[in-house]
């Protein structure tokens, strides 16, 4: 399946065809978190939206509370945290769970890849983890929680996506 086929709403409850709408496109999924020690991510990531978004790349943002109910926020509350403290312009989809029985499809999807780093399938490990998509909607990269979204590797695997 390419993850563009995923149904998945916004933060505001489009109709889920954020993903179909990104086909095409490359683009950088990571699951997020308000309270997490990592959401200074956030900074980066919009920097990154800001660098290639021309260049034909969009960040999505994934709200989670599985890991120690860090994502707390409804849609509202998660909005206007991700706008006013880090001017966030990138889409936000709805909260989902990305690991266990109620897993959205989306993440069933992302998580077959293999993390660069170290090989793991599988479970989201914590917030933050990077997925790279091609314009094909597939999964060509897999970061962890600890590979800051500039980091030498990441920013290799977005721009392979985009000049390939």
């Amino acid at each position: 399946m390419s993850v563009y086929d995923a149904q998945i709403a916004t933060l505001e409850g489009d109709a889920g065809q954020l993903m179909g709408s990104l086909a095409g496109q490359a683009a950088l999924v990571v699951n997020v978190a308000s309270k997490c020690g990592f959401t200074y991510q956030y900074e980066a990531l919009q920097r990154l939206q800001e660098k290639y978004g021309d260049a034909g790349l969009t960040v999505v943002g994934v709200p989670c509370n599985q890991f120690l109910e860090q994502e707390p926020g409804d849609a509202s509350e998660i909005r206007e945290f991700c706008t006013l403290t880090y001017g966030v312009t990138f889409p936000i989809t709805e909260k989902v769970d990305v690991n266990g029985e109620h897993r959205h499809p989306l993440f069933a999807t992302l998580t077959e890849a293999a993390d660069t780093g170290d090989g793991h399938t599988g479970d989201v490990r914590w917030n933050f983890e990077k997925f790279v998509i091609s314009p094909e909607g597939e999964v060509v990269a897999r970061f962890g929680t600890g590979v800051e979204p500039e980091a030498d590797e990441l920013i290799a695997a977005i721009e392979g996506v985009l000049h390939a």
